[in-house]
């Protein structure tokens, strides 16, 4: 009996050990600010679902932000989007759930009438999906809208590269202006760089809109064909960026999106993830 209580105890101090490892791991210094640092799949689009969420658990990140047309993988060749079927909804979360990551947002989605964007809510909301991504027409703003209203779901407008309708923040104000409470901005400070806007100018923009971001360094400053780099190495001035974050009590997700190297570029994001948490820990 001695003997077997000896054993017993062994595996509980073992599962303890285990636990406080565990519940340790995601310790990092984002947390204390109310940021959840993930990666946009779209990082890893030349592999499944199911493969991305491998690479996004290797690097540390516990957060995804899903984009439409993605196969799913794992034995499902059905695709990301509103339109997929109940399973292939069910095998997402379970994918998601056993590698520990929260799918937090999706996007950049778009709509082509009223009834394609609440299927899009729809889906959003089944996924327990906190932000949508979106860079919707001027026909469509109200329809986004109306929809963040009735399923109390944020729409966050997106600005890729001039000359694309977003790229300016001044036309992402105008465009929020008068509507609903749930739509702000999904910040990518790489496409205002590629813009050759001043990120840090165009953060203080929209102070208190700032909803989610898209993350990037970049090898070059006001150039279409700039690629990127390991955070903290590249032109962004991260630090300025980190400090604005803070002063405007940014709560949200930071999607890591490495348009580069895409079929090794998973060191690239542990790497860079890594040199952002040094930067918050100093």
């Amino acid at each position: 009996m001695k003997k077997i209580n000896l054993v017993l105890l062994s595996l509980v101090l073992i599962f303890a050990c285990s636990s406080f490892q565990l519940g340790t791991k995601t310790n990092y210094p984002e947390e204390k600010l109310g940021w959840k640092l993930g990666s946009q799949a779209y990082t890893f689009r030349l592999y499944s679902f199911a493969q991305a969420l491998d690479k996004i658990d290797s690097c540390g990140l516990r957060y995804v932000e899903i984009f439409p047309g993605q196969v799913i993988g794992d034995g499902s060749t059905e695709k990301v989007g509103a339109h997929l079927s109940k399973e292939g909804r069910q095998k997402m979360k379970k994918l998601a759930k056993d590698k520990g990551i929260t799918i937090q947002a999706f996007g950049v989605v778009g709509a082509k009438d009223a009834a394609e964007w609440e299927e899009v809510f729809l889906f959003a909301k089944e996924m327990g999906v906190q932000v949508i991504n979106v860079e919707p027409s001027d026909e469509h703003l109200d329809i986004v809208s109306q929809l963040c209203d009735k399923y109390k779901i944020h729409a966050a407008l997106h600005n890729h590269p001039t000359p694309s309708k977003y790229w300016n923040p001044d036309v992402v104000l105008a465009s929020l202006d008068g509507r609903s409470q749930y739509m702000g901005a999904a910040a990518d400070v790489g496409h205002w760089m590629r813009s050759g806007l001043d990120p840090v100018e165009c953060l203080k923009k929209l102070d208190g809109r700032i909803l989610h971001l898209h993350f990037k360094d970049l090898n070059a400053f006001g150039e279409k064909g700039a690629h990127d780099v390991h955070w903290g190495t590249g032109k962004l001035p991260i630090e300025e960026v980190i400090v604005e974050l803070k002063r405007q009590k940014f709560k949200g997700m930071l999607s890591a999106e490495y348009e580069y190297n895409w079929a090794s570029n998973k060191d690239d994001v542990k790497q860079s993830a890594a040199n952002f948490r040094k930067i918050l820990s100093k």
